[in-house]
């Protein structure tokens, strides 16, 4: 590997862990956390959680451990070219989505709802809460004890109220600071595989066609250039040659652009890149054309009436379980009750619903509401 620029972020200079700890023996800190998530709880569970598709409506859609997988493998990519620690990017790819409701981004939006009165409901603070309390594996503490880099890269997103709640975790949202250049990558490269991988998977689905993805340019461009190379191609080839190499042209662009920004930045540390404004970020033609595909994406994909079904059952048995556990605490496992007030138990349950798998939520509400069930 080699060597790690001056502004990339070094497992030696790290803020440390919430409980100090020996230091690992083979391994560095970074490598500890990456360890540490891959065999949590949390992470397996993602294996049967949606990310667009519901787990049992196919087996070869992505669910979000497929994606967070692949998001690692991204992140780990552009890293390596810019010189930076792979093994942090590597650990907040596959930590960021580990506070994630069943049912994708309908399930999380039921929960919000259902928590409006009781500090709301926010996927990324979740993945923190996870990490640093609900985990349960470690003798002498609660959560994964990871290191202060892995989780500020895990927090992408705060409002300045939430943030002022978590002390220095919280200090860049309020000083409108920006995270190591590593949290970047992370968060880039999870926009770059849930937007290549759901086009894959609309198409796979049939609910997006060729014809249609022909009029949008970031899809358009790659399509042709692999209908000349290969013109006799057809079905699930020329559908991975055209998307692999919209990933390439995305890494390409932003490794060329990320440079480009960091020189003209000047920054010589990982604290002078907290003080500049955010530096790995696709070129101006090159975001455009990202809008342009999630535009596309929210119209034709995550809008379809069949997607918009499953997600409103969804939305139905979230918040049907919230309002059952709330009306009689006694059906949540004794390890979810609390006698601390209204609010506490509201953010209980959540943690409950919060961890279930698409699976176990029909399951549990099934069991609460089928007739059949008693």
């Amino acid at each position: 590997m080699a060597e790690l620029a001056p502004y990339a972020s070094r497992p030696e200079d790290s803020r440390g862990r919430h409980y100090a700890e020996d230091a690992p023996q083979g391994r560095s800190e970074f490598q500890r956390d990456r360890d540490r998530i891959v065999h949590s709880t949390a992470f397996r569970r993602l294996e049967y959680k949606t990310q667009v598709f519901v787990n049992h409506e196919g087996d070869l859609y992505r669910t979000r451990l497929t994606h967070s997988i692949e998001v690692a493998q991204i992140g780990r990519s552009i890293a390596r070219a810019l010189r930076l620690n792979e093994d942090l990017t590597e650990a907040i790819s596959l930590a960021h989505d580990l506070g994630h409701t069943p049912f994708g981004h309908a399930g999380q939006d039921a929960l919000h709802a259902c928590m409006r009165g009781s500090g709301g409901f926010e996927h990324n603070l979740q993945s923190l809460r996870v990490v640093d309390l609900l985990e349960t594996r470690y003798a002498a503490f609660d959560g994964l004890n990871l290191t202060f880099e892995t989780r500020e890269g895990i927090l992408k997103h705060c409002s300045v109220a939430n943030a002022r709640k978590l002390g220095e975790l919280g200090e860049r949202f309020v000083r409108k600071q920006q995270p190591s250049l590593e949290a970047q990558i992370a968060n880039i490269a999870d926009e770059v595989a849930y937007n290549n991988h759901d086009v894959d998977d609309g198409l796979r689905s049939g609910l997006l066609t060729l014809d249609q993805l022909r009029d949008v340019p970031a899809f358009a461009r790659h399509l042709d250039e692999v209908t000349r190379l290969y013109p006799d191609l057809v079905d699930r080839r020329l559908i991975h040659e055209t998307v692999r190499r919209m990933i390439n042209a995305l890494i390409n662009d932003l490794v060329t652009n990320s440079r480009l920004n960091i020189r003209r930045a000047g920054v010589a540390s990982p604290q002078e890149v907290r003080a500049s404004r955010a530096l790995v970020c696709f070129s101006a033609d090159m975001a455009a054309e990202q809008r342009q595909l999630k535009q596309f994406l929210r119209h034709n994909l995550y809008q379809h009436y069949l997607v918009a079904r499953m997600a409103n059952k969804a939305r139905r048995i979230v918040s049907d379980l919230f309002g059952a556990f709330q009306a009689d605490p006694r059906m949540l496992p004794p390890q979810y009750r609390t006698e601390a007030g209204a609010t506490a138990l509201a953010r209980s349950i959540a943690d409950y619903i919060a961890g279930m798998t698409d699976r176990y939520a029909i399951r549990e509400h099934r069991r609460l509401f089928a007739v059949a069930e008693i």
